[in-house]
Order: C-alpha cells, then structure tokens, then sequence
C-alpha cells in the first residue's frame, strides 16, 4: 500500500465515520509523513547514505565557519599593525625624526 492510497483511504474513513479525533490525527500524521517523504526526495536525501552526507555537510560548513573567523580575525590583527605602524611613523615625523636621518 502506497502513502497515497494510505491517506486516500483515511480521509475516506473520515467522511464515512463523521471524521472522529483519532481519524483525523491518523490522517494528518499520515500526510506529515508524506510531505517530508517528498521533501528528502526533493533534495535527494531519501537514500540510506543520506545521514552520512548530512553529517559531512555539517563538518564542512563548520569548517567554512572556522575558517571565515579565521581569516577576519587575521584581517583585523593586520590592520591593527598598519594603524600603529602609521600612529608610529606620524608620531615621529611630529617629533622631528627626518632632522635626525641628516
């Protein structure tokens, strides 16, 4: 039996039995069922390999993370050392530090 015919024939039972409470969570879990069956389908997860790719693309998006952070923090630590390196070299130029090169 297909999810289809599954739910075709609850909702059918629900017309026929004045659709009771347990009728319709069996028919909503069903159709939730169906939807994220569909869902993996679409994005090509449905097989049983689909949990190890999953956890590969975790560790490589935690990877990407890493390695952003990484970098912007090695891009702030370069232009801390230019700022300071500028603060020196206009720190000297105020203090007279050509005069001392003659």
């Amino acid at each position: 039996m297909t999810d289809g015919t599954m739910l075709a024939q609850l909702i059918e039972q629900a017309e026929s039995e004045g659709a009771e409470l347990a009728t319709l969570r069996a028919i909503a879990e069903e159709a939730g069922d169906m939807g994220a069956g569909r869902a993996l389908a679409r994005l090509g997860l449905e097989d049983g390999g689909a949990a190890k790719d999953m956890t590969e693309l975790r560790e490589l998006l935690s990877a990407w993370r890493d390695a952003k952070k990484s970098m912007i923090k090695a891009v702030m630590q370069w232009v801390g050392r230019m700022v300071a390196a500028l603060v020196l070299v206009a720190l000297a130029m105020r203090l007279g530090f050509p005069g001392w090169l003659k």
